[in-house]
């Protein structure tokens, strides 16, 4: 059977508030600020095991997410050293006989802003997340891509781009969800730079 890759990105310093955030959610070996980081998503989701066991061999990275889901399997590894995180890029290519180019190009299957949120939906997505909260009459951005581990390139993207907290995200499954919130005028330069990067990546 053949291995479908789905998502190829590479974060070359992670930020402070995605990096916390797989650090609260991800059962790995936790991240720290300024480390690269891959992320790669393949279908079937149970080869995600070789492909881990592959990046692990040839190089020093560590993992912080596994995750084998029906359909799909996504992990992340990150090292201070950009090489090492992309020669175990490219150790996992090799071993699928893909090329980076073989990777799904990502859609952005929704994208919105709802400004100056109301206190009854601030409590309820506080409620049901592990990032930072939001607060009333803050604005909110909400992101979906598919694939799902592109979310994690737009997420740091817009971190770099703009002065927001990180609500949630989920890289992973049939779709990838990002929430960002703060102030109206940080909003809209975070939702740029998010759709800017996944607009940016290539595959077919």
């Amino acid at each position: 059977m053949g291995v479908t890759l789905r998502t190829y990105t590479f974060l070359d310093s992670l930020q402070p508030q995605i990096t916390s955030f797989i650090g609260k959610t991800a059962r790995g070996f936790l991240p720290i600020p300024g480390m690269a980081s891959l992320f790669v998503e393949i279908a079937p989701g149970i080869a995600i095991k070789n492909v881990t066991d592959i990046a692990l061999k040839a190089t020093r990275v560590v993992p912080a997410v596994q995750v084998v889901e029906r359909a799909y399997g996504l992990l992340e590894v990150h090292d201070f050293d950009k090489g090492e995180v992309i020669r175990a890029g490219e150790a996992i290519l090799g071993s699928l006989d893909l090329k980076v180019e073989s990777r799904m190009r990502p859609k952005i299957v929704s994208n919105q802003i709802i400004r100056a949120i109301e206190p009854y939906q601030t409590q309820i997505i506080n409620r049901n997340s592990q990032g930072m909260m939001i607060l009333p009459g803050e604005s909110l951005f909400i992101l979906e891509t598919e694939p799902a581990g592109y979310v994690s390139f737009a997420a740091n993207e817009a971190e770099k781009a703009a002065h927001v907290h990180l609500v949630s995200m989920v890289p992973y499954g049939a779709f990838g969800r990002l929430w960002m919130s703060g102030s109206e005028s940080e909003i809209d330069s975070a939702a740029e730079a998010a759709l800017n990067a996944v607009s940016s990546i290539t595959g077919v």
